[in-house]
């Protein structure tokens, strides 16, 4: 593959998911893209970069996308924002109006762990009546499919979650594991990238976009952010991965004292301390 046709397909996917490629990763492009190229019957890297630069290669640029973005996670991942949100869910159930709507969005879901685990955790919270909605985005058409689905091996249920919940909300179905349809009720899963106009999504009283940044680089790190700041509530709740920060990036967030992780807007910030 030639450096042009690398630095083609990096910008490709830079622009559509904002994961930056650094010219060490080489390998990466062969060893996962090497399925694709088979699949389109082209025979090397720099096919496949002639082919993008194809204006009706949209499907196949949002492929090649898909087979580069990590798609990681387990339940109740880090144990920490967990811990917090349900200090947190109860004290934001609160100060919203009786029968009001606490929306919660896990950005960059993956294959929904993360939302399942919301979802578990907020059956055992007493939220005095607020409905809870939570919604799961991810930029892969095909983890946002195994999301809905709720499927789930059985190295994948041992990864993070209690044997207690594992019998309480799954069942097992054909050799894995399948969510409840009280708990997949509770979550909604959608195509999205954060890269995109985010006010569709409308605001929301807790964010989770972890351990995605460390992705990204620093100006693509800012506009996230801000958009993100922009669709959390005054007295929201913004969770990061323990890598990732918003000092030096952007002034519309603030660490929540004392929490690793769990950033709000300035001045609810200020107040928290």
């Amino acid at each position: 593959m030639t450096p042009e046709s690398f630095a083609f397909i990096a910008g490709v996917v830079k622009s559509r998911s904002g994961l930056v490629l650094t010219s060490d990763k080489g390998y990466m492009l062969e060893t996962r893209l090497g399925p694709l190229l088979k699949r389109d019957g082209l025979a090397s890297l720099d096919a496949l970069a002639l082919k993008l630069r194809d204006p009706r290669s949209s499907a196949l640029a949002d492929a090649v996308t898909e087979a580069l973005t990590t798609n990681e996670s387990s339940f109740f991942r880090d144990g920490k924002p967990f811990d917090h949100l349900r200090q947190a869910l109860p004290v934001l159930a609160r100060a919203r109006a009786p029968g009001s709507l606490l929306r919660i969005w896990s950005a960059a879901c993956s294959t929904g762990q993360e939302a399942y685990s919301i979802a578990m955790l907020v059956q055992e919270l007493n939220l005095e009546g607020r409905r809870v909605e939570i919604i799961g985005t991810d930029i892969a058409d095909s983890v946002v499919a195994r999301a809905r689905e709720g499927y789930f091996t059985q190295f994948e249920v041992q990864r993070g979650m209690p044997a207690r919940l594992l019998v309480k909300h799954f069942r097992q179905e054909s050799g894995r594991w399948r969510v409840s349809p009280e708990l997949r009720a509770m979550a909604r899963f959608e195509r999205g990238t954060l890269l995109g106009d985010l006010r569709g999504f409308g605001r929301f009283d807790v964010i989770f976009c972890r351990n995605v940044l460390i992705y990204f680089d620093a100006p693509t790190k800012t506009r996230v952010l801000n958009a993100l700041a922009a669709q959390l509530l005054p007295d929201g709740v913004l969770y990061l991965g323990g890598a990732e920060t918003v000092l030096g990036l952007t002034d519309r967030l603030a660490p929540l004292a004392g929490e690793r992780g769990a950033y709000g807007r300035p001045r609810e910030a200020a107040l928290a301390g």
